[in-house]
């Protein structure tokens, strides 16, 4: 990152000069110019004292005196060009004039104060130059020129001192401003591309956070299910191992089924999210001006995939199928006509299904489940309803732990769609899952 003009007064990094100076150099070069000033003011000054009939080192003290105001032109470059003006009858002070009225030009002194200024000192300066060129005239005995050669030439000697600094102190004032304002929008510009850098800071870390969400939504559907299945099945099978070894066989054949379609789900899943992190890595890193922009491309495409993936609608019955083959009693219902919908909805209605059931298998063993899908114009409901567990069911067999996370992932997925879930116990001591999700884009 650059360091502006801003920074550095902050950092202090140009060494600031005493009083009014901005810089120690600034302080030299005017007291130096306000030395040499006060040297040819004091020699013009024996000149003026001669002139005046004032004693010599009153002219000396006066030239140095009105000299040494020149190291207060940054300060005051008024008062020096007033300064200036009042002597130029003396005929002293040229350097004070010169660089008067181009610290005046170059200042952010209104420019009609510095018209008014500049054309009182040239018209001081037209007035002595015409005195002094007639006078010139007049003692020469054999150089007699016309009436225009006085006011010509001492126009020429005003415009030659007072037009050359102000035109000069004017452009160096507007180059000045140009890079003040340049300055300025440099400083703008970088503080706005911080604030876009954090933005896209705070986005990126909003994708990684939401793909960690929907990870773990995903982690948790695929494995609390099946797994939840296998225990219930090995259970049961260790229960009728002795006494009915055929059905110990099938129950033995289905936890293994089950396992098998557990690890197909999670390869898939993993697959998903090594080809998204691939394409993370495949930008160029000259390309990243904006930090981890690739994460939030990742995500989509991993959600996109999985979505296309997925389980959907027509995969229900073989849901219910499974635990049904777990032993639990399950009624399945359809109203309405059944019609296709966009991945994504057809996903997150299996999953809510499939959590709920995962639910009844840990929580309510034994009880009897109804299970409702409702097609309806503009949006698809599903419901899934137990009643009160058997006292002596499985759940205590088969000892399956519960994080707590089954009800808020449900939630999340069916708000993040824009339906609305409700959940919670029935007055006959069982236990209620409802949501209803919008028609989305229809797939043909």
């Amino acid at each position: 990152m650059t360091t502006t003009g801003a920074q550095q007064e902050v950092t202090g990094s140009t060494a600031r000069g005493p009083l009014w100076w901005g810089r120690r150099r600034s302080a030299a070069l005017d007291v130096g110019l306000a030395a040499v000033s006060a040297f040819e003011c004091a020699l013009e000054g024996v000149r003026f004292a001669e002139k005046a009939a004032l004693p010599v080192p009153l002219g000396v003290l006066f030239g140095l005196v009105v000299g040494s105001v020149l190291v207060v032109r940054r300060r005051w470059p008024i008062a020096v060009v007033l300064v200036s003006i009042a002597t130029t009858p003396a005929e002293m002070g040229y350097l004070m004039v010169l660089v008067g009225l181009y610290t005046l030009a170059a200042s952010e002194v209104p420019r009609r104060i510095t018209a008014m200024l500049a054309g009182m000192s040239l018209a001081a300066t037209f007035i002595v130059a015409f005195v002094q060129v007639r006078q010139d005239v007049a003692a020469a005995e054999d150089f007699r020129p016309g009436a225009w050669y006085a006011p010509v030439m001492a126009g020429f000697m005003a415009l030659g001192l007072t037009a050359p600094p102000v035109l000069l102190g004017l452009y160096i004032g507007a180059r000045r401003r140009l890079m003040e304002s340049l300055r300025e929008r440099a400083d703008s510009l970088e503080q706005e591309l911080s604030l876009l850098a954090d933005r896209a800071e705070q986005r990126a870390q909003w994708a990684r956070t939401e793909e960690r969400t929907r990870i773990a939504r995903e982690m948790h559907d695929v494995v609390a299910h099946r797994v939840s299945l296998m225990v219930v099945h090995a259970a049961a099978l260790q229960a009728v191992a002795l006494k009915d070894p055929q059905k110990a066989v099938r129950n033995a054949a289905l936890v293994g089924d089950m396992g098998r379609q557990a690890l197909t789900e999670l390869r898939e899943m993993l697959g998903v999210l090594r080809a998204g992190e691939s394409e993370k890595r495949a930008v160029p890193v000259a390309a990243a001006v904006v930090p981890l922009a690739a994460v939030g491309a990742a995500a989509a495409a991993a959600a996109a995939a999985a979505a296309e993936d997925g389980p959907s609608l027509g995969d229900i019955e073989a849901l219910i199928g499974q635990s049904r083959q777990a032993g639990m009693v399950v009624e399945f219902a359809v109203h309405g006509d059944a019609r296709s919908y966009a991945p994504q909805v057809e996903r997150t209605a299996f999953r809510v299904v499939q959590e709920a059931l995962t639910n009844v298998h840990k929580h309510a063993a034994g009880a009897k489940v109804m299970v409702r899908l409702a097609h309806r114009s503009s949006e698809v409901a599903m419901q899934v309803e137990n009643g009160a567990p058997d006292a002596s069911g499985g759940a205590a067999i088969a000892g399956l732990p519960s994080g707590g996370n089954g009800l808020v992932g449900m939630r999340e997925r069916v708000t993040a769609l824009g339906g609305v879930f409700v959940s919670g116990p029935t007055d006959a001591g069982g236990f209620r899952v409802s949501a209803v999700l919008p028609d989305g884009v229809a797939q043909e």
